[in-house]
């Protein structure tokens, strides 16, 4: 019983997988023979795509608060690439990853459609960065980072990278929290973090050999930036999300990041 689940799992994924090939494939002929695709329209299909991927995925979901009409900046914990096309379904978001996800199939060419910006660990681009980030924020386009800079095991948060807010702030766009946590018979999963030197076929494969887990995503009340600095944006958003994740339980353990 557990190798058919896995099997059927694994079919329905191979099927979103075929259906981003075809329709990065018709995107890029379509590039070629010089016809224009909207930044939109890019974005609707990722999103619709993002849903597919969401929906083979092993996962019953709970989203808790409103969704933003305005634009906002996005800043939510990071556990594991699922973050990605779970949040990505609830608005049309762009994204900012690590360089290592755009290698990365399917997921990586949806995040570029999405308008993705890849940022390189220690490549000292943060000034170009920012501004191509707010450049986003002031079309009018919403925006998701993870300030962390890397996922954890959902038991614990890194610090907030304060550098990352600076984009809000240049945009005069408010901060909008979101905390994600994975429930597997109401404790933390385990399975769902996509940690270390984990790999991520293997992470796949034993992420739908598993029974269905429950995720929760809450939206918190937006943080206006006001006259805030970087510092103190980042510290209210990382307490806001905190709070949610953690106030049932003990205590977060606080990582360096």
């Amino acid at each position: 019983m557990m190798r058919l689940r896995l099997y059927w799992r694994l079919l329905r994924l191979g099927a979103v997988v075929l259906a981003g090939l075809l329709v990065a494939t018709a995107l890029g002929l379509g590039e070629r023979c010089a016809l224009h695709v909207s930044f939109e329209r890019k974005q609707w299909l990722t999103r619709w795509l993002m849903a597919r991927l969401a929906a083979a995925l092993p996962f019953r979901v709970r989203v808790i608060g409103e969704l933003p009409s305005q634009p906002m900046l996005w800043v939510a914990n990071h556990v594991s690439w699922c973050d990605i096309p779970l949040l990505g379904v609830l608005r049309p978001l762009s994204f900012l990853a690590k360089s290592e996800v755009s290698a990365w199939p399917v997921l990586g060419w949806l995040a570029r459609q999405a308008g993705t910006l890849f940022i390189r660990r220690g490549g000292g681009n943060a000034a170009l960065i920012n501004q191509e980030l707010a450049g986003h924020l002031q079309r009018g386009r919403h925006l998701l980072i993870f300030p962390e800079g890397t996922s954890t095991d959902g038991s614990s948060m890194r610090t907030f990278h304060p550098r990352l807010f600076a984009c809000a702030i240049e945009a005069g766009c408010a901060i909008q929290p979101v905390a994600i946590r994975y429930l597997r018979d109401g404790k933390p999963d385990t399975l769902a973090p996509f940690i270390g030197d984990d790999e991520l076929p293997m992470h796949v494969r034993r992420l739908l050999a598993s029974n269905v887990a429950e995720v929760d995503i809450h939206l918190l009340a937006p943080i206006p930036v006001a006259s805030l600095s970087r510092k103190a944006l980042a510290e209210q958003a990382q307490q806001a999300i905190e709070q949610v994740l953690f106030s049932q339980s003990q205590e977060p353990t606080r990582e360096a990041a």
